[in-house]
């Protein structure tokens, strides 16, 4: 006989389809995560509270980076003040992490005890997800219903932990490629400027980025910035457009 396998109704297959685009649709990291926890709500049957969650270290507290409002954020650090929880487990562990009604039981009792005096929640899901190679961040879905959380919420969750790491994942490596390609740009033109600084002030290389460091202390400017408007300033016809008074140095001279 085959066992059952968990359905998911088509209303949850459109939430999915929203879901894509609303995480692609979205102009950052925290935007995708917030629209994650966002769209939990709708998807997952019984969920009313969502957050994201990352371990800072091995051994160490987990850090929320999204919440869909501060009760979330409090069932996190009743988990970190307590030592126990779903969403810790989950950190760690393969597998979702479930107590559907902590009202009459809990695997993790203080955390029970905590979040009962505490908070309105009263059942709770932990989701693993992997961001990166490594990495480890959790899903977590809180229900102010006992017993609300059941079999096809969990499914539901399982499948939208399992798109949300691959997204997170996807917009971790295009931020990452971004950020490559950022400083590669802001290293060509510091290199830029410390040689016309060089040619035209006679330091050498150390000195010349000496320059730079205190035009960019003094002028509370960040390097790159400042080693920008070095180069714009010796292009033809850019004397004196914007680069900063560079001590030991030259403005403008080409």
């Amino acid at each position: 006989m085959n066992p059952t396998k968990p359905t998911i109704p088509p209303e949850a297959i459109a939430h999915f389809a929203a879901l894509a685009e609303r995480v692609y649709a979205a102009d950052s990291l925290d935007a995708s995560l917030e629209q994650i926890c966002a769209i939990a709500l709708d998807l997952i049957p019984g969920a009313d509270r969502a957050s994201i969650s990352v371990l800072v270290a091995r051994g160490e507290q987990m850090r929320t980076i999204a919440a869909t409002d501060d009760q979330a954020r409090l069932v996190d650090e009743l988990q970190n003040s307590v030592g126990e929880g779903p969403c810790l487990d989950a950190l760690t562990e393969e597998g979702f992490q479930m107590d559907a009604d902590i009202s009459a039981y809990s695997q993790w009792p203080r955390l029970r005890e905590r979040v009962l005096t505490d908070t309105p929640v009263r059942g709770m899901i932990g989701y693993r997800l992997r961001p990166s190679p490594g990495g480890r961040a959790a899903l977590n879905i809180f229900s102010d219903r006992p017993g609300a959380l059941d079999d096809e919420a969990a499914a539901a969750g399982t499948i939208l932990a399992a798109f949300a790491g691959v997204t997170l994942r996807a917009q971790l490596e295009q931020e990452s490629a971004a950020n490559l390609r950022a400083g590669l740009e802001s290293n060509r033109e510091i290199g830029k400027a410390i040689g016309l600084l060089m040619a035209t002030s006679n330091v050498d290389e150390a000195a010349a980025f000496d320059i730079l460091k205190r035009a960019s202390t003094r002028t509370n400017t960040r390097l790159a910035a400042v080693a920008a408007q070095v180069v714009a300033a010796h292009r033809p016809g850019g004397q004196g457009s914007g680069e900063p008074e560079i001590e030991g140095g030259t403005r403008g001279r080409s």
